[in-house]
């Protein structure tokens, strides 16, 4: 064995992996494009396309020469200073930005380490609005099986709390309103989806006393299944907030930037959310930073109730070569067409697939935006799996019954082929 993966092995905790009987790892030697270099256990490297995007945040690739030299400038100036009574340029330039880019109605921005704090903080940020306004007994969320939110304990409890990743902690989490995961399917069945609002519409007004906020994904459940749902269920979501005084909070830490099809997936709807929590693919997969981003009503409402400020305050908030970063990300994104990449993605991956449509084991084949999913018929061996698209030249990393691939938005009609051929294959010999 490679001397740093057996030190990798007694050292390293790995996401969602035992100590005990820990998963094979690939070591990383170098990265460029759409393309990782990873030790073959021989002597050697391996090429492959990382089909990934590395969680689905490196959205240009490795080594992008804008991104690259955004940190290298900002480097030369100062790479951190703390948030509280001191402020930025490349911070006061990425607000900006955001708001230019987001549902008009936000206009505030508060800056985060991860996605999952950027959750934390909405949460918080909710319960603060309803206490100043009087409602203090509305202390919980509201929102549908099949979520994924972060793993920090307030994200974790609105996660899907039975099939979900963070059932071992049930009963030390808060305990939140779930209803009904929406219809399947992008366009979706009319009656399933009147089905699910009368019981989701029921559901609200028994909690209506109680509830804050409510908490989806929009469009795409991401970690939860990769499932994608109507639009027009998001739009019954924000009647019912107007309805019962409830805040629509929108995470968009995966579904942001592009991925399905449109900048924020709430576009699809026509909807615009109360908050709203961007990551992952915000600094272009170089630095953990999110945001969550609030209406004008929100933040004055919260700085005017108990205390005066929203409570949280991390100490790398606001990090400037984070945030530099994170700027020269989006404006890359603006200047290229996006809309027609992502397009020609959906294109490719649905015809890359379309062989996994009918093979042995295989449930659905479905394409959202860049998105491109084969679910099968049970559990994926994760190791086998992976180790035979790797053998085709491209790495995926499956999970639950699922073999996935969300590829950085600069892969070639070529590359994107050979992502869907891959995975296709893999599949086809289980």
């Amino acid at each position: 064995m490679n001397e740093l993966l057996r030190q990798d092995a007694e050292l390293l905790w790995h996401p969602y992996s035992s100590m005990s009987e820990p998963s094979p790892m690939r070591l990383v030697q170098g990265a460029d494009g759409v393309r990782l270099r990873l030790d073959d256990g021989a002597g050697g490297t391996v090429e492959a396309i990382d089909a990934m995007s590395s969680w689905w945040c490196m959205i240009h690739g490795y080594r992008n020469p804008v991104l690259d030299e955004a940190l290298r400038t900002q480097i030369d100036s100062f790479s951190h200073v703390m948030f509280g009574g001191l402020t930025h340029e490349p911070a006061i330039r990425l607000a900006e930005r955001l708001v230019e880019i987001t549902p008009a109605p936000l206009r505030h921005v508060f800056l985060c380490d991860s996605g999952s704090v950027s959750i934390e903080v909405a949460i918080k940020l909710a319960l603060q609005y309803q206490v100043a306004r009087g409602h203090q007994g509305r202390t919980r969320m509201l929102t549908v099986r099949g979520g994924y939110h972060g793993d920090t304990f307030a994200p974790m409890s609105v996660c899907d709390p039975v099939n979900g990743m963070h059932s071992l902690f049930t009963g030390a989490l808060a305990q939140q309103v779930f209803g009904p995961r929406p219809p399947a399917g992008y366009d979706g069945d009319e009656a399933a989806i009147a089905a699910w609002a009368a019981e989701m519409s029921e559901l609200a007004e028994r909690h209506a006393t109680e509830i804050a906020a409510i908490v989806v994904e929009p469009i795409l459940q991401g970690a939860g299944g990769m499932y994608a749902y109507s639009p027009g269920c998001l739009r019954i979501l924000r009647e019912l907030a107007d309805r019962h005084g409830f805040l629509l909070i929108l995470d968009e830490i995966a579904t942001g930037f592009g991925r399905t099809g449109t900048m924020f997936a709430s576009e699809h709807a026509g909807i615009d959310p109360d908050i709203l929590c961007v990551g992952k693919a915000l600094t272009g997969g170089y630095l953990s930073l999110a945001a969550m981003l609030c209406t004008t009503d929100v933040a004055h409402t919260v700085s005017s109730g108990p205390g005066g400020a929203l409570m949280h305050g991390p100490t790398f908030m606001g990090n400037p070569l984070a945030c530099a970063v994170a700027l020269a990300s989006i404006d890359l994104l603006l200047a290229d067409d996006w809309r027609t990449t992502v397009g020609r993605i959906s294109t490719g991956l649905s015809k890359g697939l379309a062989g996994a449509v009918g093979l042995s084991g295989v449930r659905d084949v479905r394409v959202v935006g860049a998105v491109g999913v084969v679910q099968l018929d049970g559990p994926v061996d994760v190791p086998r799996m992976t180790e035979a698209v790797l053998r085709r030249g491209v790495w995926v990393r499956p999970f639950r019954d699922l073999v996935y691939t969300m590829p950085p938005y600069i892969s070639t009609d070529e590359e994107i082929a050979q992502i869907g051929l891959a995975i296709t294959e893999a599949v086809g010999e289980r």
